[in-house]
């Protein structure tokens, strides 16, 4: 069976990004619980109207669908951009006159996060509407 460096890599980012978010979280809880605690303040209250209400649910889906359409669009833009400059770096050294064209495609490219960025505020924007009929 062959291993090629591509699924190799792919496995590792997964790896790596599961690792990160699984520490991240757990320091993020356990701070949470200390200052909390440190407080006298019971999570409860502040979880509770999240799991209970329907409205407080879609808050929470428009939340976590607002942070996965930045963060989904910045990886693929950061892969594109990393892939489309160094192949336009070579054609510019090789080629000088086309450097529009090769600038062009780097634009293109960071669109798409902008374009990550415009639904997340698009999201974001119906939080009020769902507050105000709770």
């Amino acid at each position: 069976m062959r291993i090629y460096r591509y699924t190799t890599s792919f496995i590792m980012l997964v790896a790596g990004v599961s690792l990160l978010a699984a520490v991240t979280s757990f320091l993020a809880l356990q701070i949470s619980s200390a200052a909390l605690n440190a407080l006298s303040i019971s999570p409860t209250p502040i979880i509770e109207p999240l799991l209970t209400d329907p409205g407080g649910l879609a808050i929470l889906g428009i939340a976590v669908g607002a942070g996965l359409a930045v963060g989904l669009a910045g990886v693929g833009a950061a892969l594109g951009m990393g892939t489309a400059a160094a192949a336009s770096l070579g054609a510019i050294t090789e080629k000088p006159e086309t450097f529009g064209k090769s600038i062009l495609y780097v634009v293109f490219i960071e669109a798409i996060a902008i374009y990550g960025l415009v639904i997340a505020f698009l999201l974001l924007g119906y939080i009020p509407q769902l507050m105000a009929a709770t």
